[in-house]
């Protein structure tokens, strides 16, 4: 779960764990630490190092009823120990001075605090599969006396197909439009989707509200109540590494992804007088004449739609479309200049040039929005991945699920389609 999905594990084979004793002292009981682990090297110290014996004949000695310092974990068992556990490591009767743990096959050390007082260490993260674990803690007990003890376990093993990766739009570093949600989707389906949207946190510099909405089991959402501030820096963490997704699947690694948000571009189009007006941070730069769907035939969705990915090229075919290349409404046309993508079912902004007599007159295309080459090409240039193109003047709406439609959904639905709503 530390590495991509792609790299494939080892299965570390479950091995009966040898105890052993190295040294004892007076105050040290040989025991391994509580929890159901293994010790094969338990020791003790004097805390005063100075080497005396027991206090001479008539001196005090306010150890004498002290108890000796213990340690116990959150591991009842040595093997099949679940990933989804997170590791505690309790002192009794004394303060933790030191824990490390560490594993297996490169896994490496699983890191962690002590509490303030000293009674609880607290791992950081939660644990790799088919790992071994090596816990090693010391804790000062109420007699003055230092004690250390060792407990091993191993974790259960998985399979990739127990295991979802999280990939997350936008990408790390990337400058994204106003409208562009976060997306977070798994390759192996989310049944415990409360549990996971625990683990999922978005932090904005500036602060805005924002909610997580499920699309599916394998896809959620996350969009402020407004579009993003411009210059909004957006930290997208991901913590999901062996948390328990349901049906005996777990998260595979954990993701840290930051992406800025850049000038706030809205594009108004409005298919009755067949023009866009392109605004940047509310200041109107152009006027662009265009075309739109034929109608009823070929109507152009209306509602808010973004900007999903560009070409400077792309060929376009009726076939993807439903529409046979050999009919009276086929085409099949090479290098369409400037393709901006709206909806996953195929809707575009691009150049037209076999249309710039219908530009600002009439609707004559398949569904898409045509324009000049220049105008596109300058359009084309200015626009981010995310940018919003919103469409009013036909009675086809916007399906939510057609590509980035969350700014359809009413903010009080959308918050219902988190989780934790409720």
């Amino acid at each position: 779960m530390s590495s991509p999905r792609a790299r494939v594990r080892g299965l570390v084979a479950l091995s009966a764990l040898l105890l052993a004793v190295s040294a004892l002292s007076a105050c040290d009981n040989g025991e391994d630490i509580q929890g159901g682990g293994s010790a094969d090297d338990t020791t003790g110290a004097s805390a005063s190092g100075d080497g005396s014996d027991a206090p001479s004949s008539g001196s005090s000695d306010d150890s004498e009823d002290a108890d000796a310092g213990s340690v116990s974990t959150n591991i009842k068992r040595k093997t099949e120990v679940p990933v989804s556990t997170q590791l505690l490591v309790m002192a009794h009767h004394g303060r933790l001075s030191t824990v490390t743990v560490s594993g297996s096959g490169g896994v490496g050390a699983l890191n962690g605090a002590i509490a303030g007082d000293g009674a609880k260490w607290k791992a950081d993260d939660l644990l790799e599969p088919a790992t071994t674990y090596t816990v090693k803690a010391s804790v000062r007990g109420d007699d003055g006396d230092l004690v250390t003890k060792k407990q091993q376990f191993t974790t259960q093993a998985l399979a990739l197909s127990q295991q979802t990766y999280p990939s997350v739009a936008p990408l790390p570093g990337e400058t994204v439009g106003v409208g562009m949600p976060v997306i977070v989707s798994f390759d192996v389906p989310v049944t415990d989707k409360a549990n996971i949207e625990k683990h999922l946190h978005v932090t904005t510099a500036p602060e805005q509200p924002g909610t997580w909405h499920w699309i599916s089991d394998s896809e959620v959402h996350y969009r402020p109540k407004k579009y993003w501030k411009a210059g909004t820096q957006v930290d997208v963490d991901v913590d999901i590494n062996g948390v328990d997704a349901g049906n005996g699947i777990y998260g595979q690694e954990d993701r840290d992804v930051q992406f800025a948000i850049g000038d706030a571009h809205i594009y108004k189009v409005d298919t009755r007088t067949d023009q866009m007006k392109v605004f940047s941070n509310g200041k109107l730069l152009r006027t662009i004449p265009i075309t739109t769907g034929q109608q009823p035939k070929f109507t152009t969705r209306s509602g808010i739609k973004v900007i999903i990915e560009k070409f400077d090229a792309k060929r376009m075919n009726s076939e993807t479309v439903g529409i046979p290349v050999d009919s009276a409404d086929g085409y099949d046309i090479d290098n369409v200049q400037w393709a901006m993508r709206v909806t996953y079912s195929g809707e575009f902004v691009h150049a037209a040039p076999w249309s710039v007599g219908s530009q600002g007159h009439a609707n004559v295309s398949h569904g898409c929005t045509g324009m000049s080459t220049s105008n596109a090409d300058w359009l084309y240039h200015m626009t981010l991945r995310g940018d919003v193109v919103d469409y009013t003047g036909t009675d086809r709406p916007m399906e939510p699920g057609n590509g980035y439609g969350d700014w359809n959904i009413p903010w009080d639905e959308y918050k219902q389609g988190s989780a934790l709503a409720g």
